[in-house]
C-alpha cells in the first residue's frame, strides 16, 4: 500500500482524534500560554478533541509521571517548551529516555524548515517525536512560531494517518 492509500485509509477509519496538551514551562499561566491555547486551537480547528491540558514544570519526575498517566488514555500528546540548551531545559532527555520508538524525521524536518524562517538558530531546536505505549508524543519548542510551524506543516498533516497506523500495529494479529 503507497503512502497515498494508507493517507486516504486512515482518514476514513479515524474520526476524531484524542488529544493532550502539555506546556513544559516554570512561568506560564493558562492565562498566558499562547501556545498551549493555539495548540487547542488548531486541533480543535482539525476535528480532533483536546481532552487534558495541563502546564507543567521542566523537572523529569513530572514529566515522567504524566507520560506514564497519559498513555494509552489519549492518542496523541503535545508537549510545548523545554526543548532548548539551557541547563534547565530537560524535556528532550526525559521523553527521549521513555520513548520505545522514536520518529527522528519530524525533528530533522521541524529543523529543516526552522531554518527556513528563522536561520541557523534553528540549530538549537530539541524537537523530538515517537511512541509509547500506543501513544504518540510530540515536543516541540514553546514559540508561537514554532508551534505554528510543527503543527501546520507536519502533525496535523500526518496526525491521522499516524495514529491509525500505531492503532493498527497494536491491534491482535489474527494467527
Amino acid at each position: 500500500m503507497s503512502h497515498l492509500e494508507h493517507k486516504t485509509a486512515s482518514s476514513e477509519r479515524i474520526a476524531a482524534i484524542r488529544c493532550a496538551v502539555v506546556t513544559i514551562s516554570d512561568t506560564r499561566t493558562e492565562e498566558s500560554d499562547r501556545s498551549g491555547s493555539l495548540m487547542q486551537v488548531k486541533l480543535q480547528q482539525s476535528g480532533h478533541k483536546t481532552v487534558f491540558y495541563r502546564i507543567i514544570p521542566d523537572e523529569p519526575a513530572k514529566i515522567k509521571h504524566l507520560m506514564k498517566g497519559l498513555a494509552g488514555k489519549v492518542d496523541v500528546v503535545l508537549f510545548n517548551g523545554g526543548t532548548g540548551i539551557s541547563n534547565r531545559d530537560q524535556t528532550f532527555e526525559t521523553l527521549s529516555g521513555m520513548l520505545e520508538k522514536t520518529l527522528p524525521g519530524f525533528g530533522e524536518l521541524f529543523r529543516m524548515l526552522s531554518y527556513q524562517e528563522i536561520g541557523p538558530s534553528a540549530m538549537l531546536s530539541r524537537a523530538t517525536a515517537g511512541i509509547y505505549k500506543n501513544t504518540l508524543f510530540f515536543s516541540t519548542p514553546g514559540s508561537l512560531g514554532a508551534v505554528k510551524l510543527a503543527l501546520d506543516k507536519l502533525i496535523l498533516p500526518e496526525l491521522k494517518h499516524l495514529v491509525w497506523e500505531i492503532l493498527r500495529q497494536a491491534e491482535p494479529q489474527e494467527a
